[in-house]
């Protein structure tokens, strides 16, 4: 099975997911909606599984969202969530089918994934949030990380098509590649604003794009630390 397939998932390729665990449960889901690139489905698991390991509860913010399979699953693997909102300038007509499908097989999802359908400058962040985005292209992904500044919201982004124009290596690249060295940029100026930031990859074989950059608030970690005494949210990720 090639992960990196931007060939859509289908109902009959159900069958590739016959476990009980928690992936193949929402990869069946995805294949009855028919709606999403066998891709995007490894990029959303592999990114929300090792996000909800470092951070529990709050608002899931999913901006540019796409068909919005991240907030679902950022609600899946942690329930102390209350709801996701999934934000795009131009959401795809068939996300509410991917939505349907999910929502079929989780019901405690119903009227917790909310749709919003307008630019990312739009959009309230509070500071208890999390604020998650996949493949946000160039630029994009510094005014996510830059809205979640601005409230002291977690974050974590998995980047892509970094703009070299737009997205400063502050010189960086005499000594790395230059997409790295603007990811570099990015993990020291959320440092610099007080967060700890911690950094990850996801497999090469979904994507190269595969650089996960997260982080927390200095100030939020005392409480973080009670909540992540709470068993539930292991055992869901010990079932894959």
């Amino acid at each position: 099975m090639i992960k990196s397939s931007k060939n859509r998932l289908t109902p009959q390729q159900q069958p590739l997911f016959p476990g009980n665990n928690l992936f193949d449960k929402i990869a069946r889901a995805v294949c009855r909606a028919g709606t999403l690139p066998r891709k995007e489905l490894h990029e959303a698991w592999e990114m929300a599984k090792r996000v909800r390991r470092k951070y529990r509860g709050g608002r899931v913010m999913d901006l540019a969202c796409g068909h919005g399979l991240l907030a679902h699953i950022m609600l899946i693997l942690d329930d102390s969530s209350q709801t996701a909102v999934a934000v795009d300038k131009k959401i795809p007509l068939n996300a509410g089918k991917l939505s349907k499908a999910l929502i079929s097989t989780w019901p405690r999802l119903k009227n917790r994934i909310i749709y919003k359908q307008v630019p990312v400058q739009e959009i309230t962040i509070f500071p208890d949030d999390i604020v998650v985005s996949a493949h946000a292209c160039g630029a994009l992904t510094d005014l996510i990380i830059n809205r979640a500044i601005e409230q002291r919201a977690r974050v974590a982004v998995l980047p892509c098509c970094h703009n070299l124009k737009e997205s400063s290596t502050y010189g960086l690249e005499g000594w790395m590649e230059k997409t790295l060295a603007v990811d570099t940029v990015r993990a020291m100026k959320l440092r610099s604003k007080g967060y700890q930031v911690a950094t990850q990859i996801i497999p090469d074989d979904i994507t190269p794009k595969n650089r996960l950059l997260m982080g927390e608030h200095l100030k939020r970690q005392p409480v973080e630390k009670k909540k992540s005494q709470n068993s539930l949210y292991q055992t869901k990720i010990n079932e894959q």
